[in-house]
Formats: structure tokens, C-alpha cells, sequence
């Protein structure tokens, strides 16, 4: 759904949580966050992950240097993101690394990342309540 909310001629990098992220870190779950009480919610949640992790140009991971060294990119929302490969090769986008990577979709290229890129503030919203009386 995150990617769809993409045009697909126009030329950006989408870091998108996997299925099991977006369950983990978000509590949204395909067969009931689509549900006419929930859609809007779920529309507010994807669009702010949406913003946070997409960026305004073309990175494919033959562009990225193997060994920990991080490049700098502004995305959508203006959150900074932290890119790199890993001592193995594996893509890692702020401390969260990939699953799948180098999906073309037109001109998008999306790279499926084993958790939610957002900042502290969004984090923190998304956190279940804890009251203590269970």
C-alpha cells in the first residue's frame, strides 16, 4: 500500500518496513488496519513512514560503499538518513538493515527493511500504553 501512494515516473528511493515490521513497530497488520474504521488512521501512519523514508533521487545499493561508511540523505519530511552497507553487503538505513533491495517499480526503487525508519518524536507515538494495570 506505502508504495502505491507513489507515482511511478517520478525518480525516489523508498526504504519500506516489511510485512512483519509494519506488525512489530506499527501494530498494523494488513487483514484489519484496511478496515473502513481504521483506514484513515492507517492512511495518517503510512504517509508519515512514507515521509520519513523516501527519498527525492535514484539509490540502488551498487551506489552505496561496503564497510560501514555513511552517506547522508534528506528524505521527503526532511529527516536526516544514515546509509550503508554492513561488513557483509547488507543494506542498513539508520541502524535498520534490509531484507530485499534494488526493487524497480518504474522509476521507484524500493528497498524492504527489516523495521520502521522514523524519528524519536513519531516513535515515541506509536509506542504502546503501559498503565500497569494488567
Amino acid at each position: 500500500m506505502m508504495i502505491d501512494m507513489l507515482p511511478e515516473d517520478l525518480a525516489f528511493t523508498v526504504f519500506v518496513p516489511s510485512e512483519t515490521a509494519f506488525e512489530r513497530d506499527l501494530r498494523l497488520s494488513a487483514n484489519n488496519s484496511l478496515v473502513e474504521e481504521k483506514i484513515n488512521d492507517t492512511y495518517v501512519v503510512i504517509s508519515r513512514v512514507l515521509g520519513f523514508s523516501a527519498i527525492p533521487r535514484v539509490l540502488d545499493t551498487a551506489m552505496v560503499p561496503i564497510g560501514g561508511e555513511e552517506v547522508s540523505y534528506d528524505s521527503l519530511s526532511g529527516f536526516e538518513l544514515f546509509v550503508s552497507k554492513d561488513a557483509g553487503g547488507v543494506l542498513v538505513v539508520n541502524g535498520v538493515k534490509s531484507e530485499s533491495v534494488d526493487m524497480k517499480r518504474g522509476k521507484l526503487v524500493v528497498h524492504v527493511m527489516d523495521g520502521v525508519i522514523m524519528d524519536a518524536e513519531f516513535e515515541q507515538s506509536v509506542e504502546p500504553d503501559f498503565d500497569g494495570d494488567d
